[in-house]
């Protein structure tokens, strides 16, 4: 029984790509939260892939840096001479037969399954190709058909082809499975004979089927899967086409989506069934959302996990949170990373929560920043209250206990301690912890100046007399 091929990815990115007006490497710019590179690694490593090989030249060592893992190896292309000149540069690292899956590091949107069955394809014959049908093919490589349309007779680039040849359909979509190390010995004889004066990949399988060798067709149910990003609208294109994807996919598994054109869900965030997402939402990084909950315009999140039956109020950013069941966040509140909200919690609007845990139960009604805090159970924040958390050097922790009374306009300068059933009046500047069951009134007493108004009056009126 014959052994199969290990699978070795070969994905080009070492072109600068121009056209991007960028200092960014075109294969660094982010589709859906992630670079296009990672999206195509990680799409070959799905697909089986044992090892991965980048061909990088522009900016080499920021890609290089981008990217980095164990599987990975790095080989410069230290010229850009085509595509055929890429893949050579990968043949000192391919060590022994493979099925080389060879892939571009700015067409984030293939998938594995195309893999897998480029993979398959190349193991009938001596390689394979992944071809699409498009109305108008433009600039794009066509594809000659073998007599019986179904393996590969030639590939012609646009700017070599005939009139009659630009009128075929099918194009080349610049996704390959080819044998190694057959493909280097055809690469070595490649010529820069055509009109860019580069040696092109196409070129070899072109040779491969006329010495009689079976390169197969494998054609993509979506052609979206071939999209290139040459400039910042096919970065747009490609962008807008992952998240729809990922949006046909909740609205499958039972998410309400009331405005898809407006809502951004990136691909590895989780949504659970019954949850309504409203024009506007963001949904990005590794945030999970559970199920029934309800996101109103606008919310932001990021990197955040919500429980079951959340609502999030419109126009509030969450960030490297974590909201249990049942809570409230918003309007216009902000979790920034470490905020912690226990089930049943509510924050209102202009409520900022930073690297603090609020109890079961707790309310911050409005207008309050809690920082390096810890709120029991129950507890009730009134308006305008602040955990003066830093003191110029270092950042201090404010406790306080269940069932307890914050003030309207309460400065509690941490570190300090409220304890349980504690309370502390409306404009207090807590300097030093508070017993269970207390009152605190830190504010200086009253003092009323009557008559005030009338003789600040009299002072205006008699400098402007003297000044006349």
């Amino acid at each position: 029984m014959t052994t199969p091929s290990p699978r070795i990815a070969i994905v080009l990115a070492a072109g600068k790509g121009t056209r991007m007006r960028s200092e960014l490497p075109k294969v660094l710019h982010p589709v859906a939260g992630r670079p296009m590179l990672s999206w195509v690694i990680d799409t070959a490593r799905e697909a089986g892939c044992s090892r991965i090989i980048v061909v990088i030249g522009h900016d080499a060592d920021r890609v290089q840096a981008a990217v980095e893992a164990e599987d990975v190896t790095f080989v410069h292309q230290h010229e850009q001479l085509g595509t055929g000149h890429a893949l050579a540069q990968a043949a000192p690292a391919v060590d022994g037969p493979a099925t080389l899956l060879v892939l571009s590091g700015d067409v984030p949107l293939v998938s594995a399954a195309t893999l897998e069955a480029l993979a398959e394809a190349a193991g009938e014959g001596w390689g394979s190709l992944a071809v699409a049908d498009l109305e108008s093919p433009g600039s794009l490589g066509r594809i000659v058909v073998a007599p019986g349309g179904e393996t590969l007779d030639r590939i012609v680039e646009a700017p070599d082809a005939t009139p009659e040849q630009l009128e075929i359909t099918t194009i080349n979509s610049g996704l390959y499975a080819l044998p190694a190390p057959d493909v280097f010995t055809l690469l070595d004889e490649l010529t820069p004979d055509n009109a860019k004066g580069e040696l092109y990949l196409t070129d070899a399988l072109g040779a491969a089927a006329a010495a009689g060798e079976t390169v197969g067709l494998v054609t993509l149910d979506d052609p979206a899967e071939a999209y290139g990003a040459n400039d910042r609208k096919d970065l747009v294109q490609i962008h807008r086409t992952m998240i729809a994807r990922k949006l046909d996919e909740l609205t499958a598994a039972g998410v309400t989506i009331l405005d898809p054109d407006h809502t951004t869900v990136e691909p590895q965030v989780e949504v659970g069934p019954d949850t309504v997402l409203h024009p506007g939402v963001s949904l990005t990084g590794q945030t999970r959302i559970g199920s029934g909950c309800t996101l109103h315009q606008g919310a932001w999140l990021r990197n955040t996990v919500l429980d079951d039956e959340v609502i999030i109020e419109p126009y509030s950013v969450l960030d490297s949170a974590e909201v249990a069941k049942g809570c409230r966040v918003g309007p216009y509140a902000r979790l920034r990373p470490g905020a912690r909200l226990q089930e049943g919690a509510s924050v209102g609007n202009f409520v900022e929560v930073k690297n603090s845990t609020l109890g079961p139960g707790v309310k911050a009604g409005h207008l309050s920043y809690l920082g390096d805090a810890e709120i029991g159970d129950r507890s009730n924040i009134g308006a305008g209250t602040v955990t003066c958390n830093y003191d110029g050097q270092a950042k201090h922790k404010t406790k306080i206990g269940t069932d307890s009374f914050i003030g309207s306009d309460t400065m509690l300068v941490a570190p300090v301690k409220v304890g349980d059933d504690a309370t502390t009046a409306a404009g207090s500047v807590i300097t030093q912890d508070v017993p269970d069951g207390s009152l605190a009134v830190g504010r200086a007493k009253q003092r009323t100046v009557e008559g005030w108004t009338e003789r600040q009056k009299k002072k205006r009126d008699k400098k402007q007399t003297g000044e006349a």
